[in-house]
């Protein structure tokens, strides 16, 4: 498969599933569903990150769809981090239900940082890539600093 097919078909699902985000039938949905999102976004961001430090060939068109699915995937998570959800198979700190206002700002943070990495990314600098990979991980590293468990 293709990696723009693979980048559309994701896509696809993913935007298929956006309302019925809102409504997790149980904890443990919320759980895997937010899990899911930062999977796909941590691969397809650590695709361009490789690319960065020289770790993997520089792909620009690779690249370029590697960080469009990063960047519409950072703002999917969120909205699992719901009542109830802090139990269970999860690596989250008790923080995030304390700390409500911090946590949303960290993910905006995020969430802006990934959209920068994705226009560096379509540009074709390798530089400006760098650049944006660099900050978009730091805010990744604050983030699970404060409230991600080892």
């Amino acid at each position: 498969m293709t990696i723009r097919k693979t980048l559309w078909t994701t896509l696809a699902l993913l935007a298929i599933s956006l309302p019925a985000a809102a409504q997790f039938a149980k904890p443990d949905d919320a759980i895997k569903y937010r899990k899911s999102a930062l999977f796909v976004m941590q691969q397809n961001f650590s695709r361009v990150a490789a690319m960065a430090s020289g770790k993997a060939p520089f792909d620009p068109k690779v690249a370029a769809e590697s960080a469009a699915v990063a960047d519409y995937v950072s703002k999917l998570p969120w909205a699992a981090f719901t009542e109830g959800s802090d139990k269970g198979e999860t690596k989250s700190k008790p923080e995030i239900w304390k700390e409500p206002a911090k946590f949303k700002e960290y993910s905006d943070k995020m969430q802006g940082e990934m959209a920068k990495l994705s226009a560096a990314a379509k540009s074709g600098n390798l530089d400006s890539i760098k650049t944006a990979v660099t900050a978009t991980g730091g805010t990744c590293k604050t983030c699970h600093d404060a409230y991600r468990k080892e």
